[in-house]
């Protein structure tokens, strides 16, 4: 058996290596580092693809979500809504423009932000409402665009672990994550769906003169040089990844394929153990299955019940099974972002959820054996 990785990029470049070689030699010839050709490039089969009418490539998805804030004018104090149970760069944008994060809980079973919390938070100081698609899967955008109409409110999709990934209204329409709201944001991490070889991002939106306004902010608010018509940011994709993205992009349904076929597999071999609570969906489908497009599993995630959680990650890293505990201190308990407004009682479900959980290799090279390995070994430490 071939070792076990989280991500295994090293496969997955293999698999592209006649198309990509070429293209980064051909940015290395033309010494076109920095928007090049190959930038504006994979900006329109991106727009394509999403069917989105503007992406505008930035330097990571940090400050795609920054950018996406700024874009919209979002004033120092103005109050933003967002989930608790996320990796920090969520809140970390919202406290960095001097606007205040206001954190509510998540769902139990797919662990996106919570609507009714949502409706609960709300305030005449409420000004945006970020949806973090976490593992993969859409938060219930329907709903929440709903609540944001109703109250004039803002919609800023972080979308970093779920592009993709589809939507389906209660209508039966299908959109990609990312463009629902006024605005998403994206990271092109190499660990992503869809990944660069260093770090990368992108903002989306509909919006004509939205997308105007970020297209100054991305560099240094200039439209023409030296004229700054915007406080602006210096925030470029260069082309080099945007050649790896451009080359990995014809392939992403096949790579988001390949991980739902694994996490079907998972699911098999981890169905009927008590202890073991396996990935719910919540939008289109009941289950994972061979037509499953709303859930890309950016992560594998598991809820283990009655088992310590700890030992089971020690003993699995021990032989050789890496697995991750995505986010083991939720973020209304961070130093950074403590704030005496929050009560415990509001956030039940994040704080059971940084107890429970735990994230089994997840990429498009998984193969049988490992994924067998993998769960015989998680059956057999609970079963003693």
């Amino acid at each position: 058996m071939k070792k076990i990785q989280m991500v295994d990029l090293k496969g997955q470049y293999s698999r592209i290596k006649e198309t990509l070689d070429p293209a980064i030699q051909e940015i290395i010839e033309n010494t076109a580092f920095i928007n090049g050709p190959k930038v504006h490039e994979f900006q329109k089969n991106l727009e394509q693809y999403l069917g989105v009418k503007h992406v505008i490539p930035c330097a990571n998805g940090t400050d795609a979500l920054q950018i996406a804030m700024m874009g919209l004018g979002l004033k120092p104090g103005d109050e933003v809504i967002t989930a608790d149970f996320t990796f920090a760069a969520t809140v970390e944008v919202i406290a960095l423009l001097q606007l205040t994060p206001v954190l509510v809980d998540v769902n139990q079973d797919d662990f996106n932000i919570n609507i009714e919390a949502i409706e609960k938070a709300i305030t005449p100081k409420t000004k945006a409402i970020v949806p973090v698609h976490l593992f993969g899967q859409c938060a219930n955008m329907e709903a929440i665009m709903e609540i944001a109409k109703s109250h004039n409110l803002y919609v800023i999709e972080d979308n970093a672990q779920a592009i993709g990934a589809n939507y389906t209204y209660s209508n039966g329409n299908k959109v990609k994550a990312g463009t629902i709201g006024h605005v998403g944001a994206t990271s092109f991490f190499p660990s992503k769906n869809l990944g660069c070889y260093g770090d990368g991002g992108a903002i989306f939106t509909n919006d004509d003169e939205l997308a105007h306004t970020i297209r100054g902010i991305v560099n240094h608010g200039m439209y023409e040089r030296y004229h700054h018509d915007v406080v602006g940011v210096n925030s470029r994709l260069d082309s080099i990844q945007a050649a790896v993205l451009d080359a990995k992009l014809p392939h992403l349904d096949a790579y988001n394929k390949a991980r739902q076929t694994a996490a079907i597999k998972y699911n098999e071999a981890l169905k009927g153990i008590d202890q073991i609570i396996t990935p719910k969906m919540s939008n289109g489908c009941i289950s994972i299955c061979d037509n499953c497009d709303c859930h890309v599993f950016h992560q594998y995630t598991l809820r283990v019940i009655g088992v310590d959680r700890d030992a089971l990650a020690g003993h699995l890293n021990a032989l050789g099974i890496p697995c991750g505990i995505y986010y083991p201190i939720p973020l209304h308990n961070q130093k950074a972002y403590a704030d005496d407004r929050y009560d415990e009682a509001d956030f039940t479900v994040t704080n059971k959820l940084t107890r429970e959980v735990i994230s089994l290799p997840m990429h498009t090279e998984l193969d049988d054996e490992q994924i067998e390995y993998i769960t015989s070994t998680i059956i057999k430490f609970i079963n003693g």
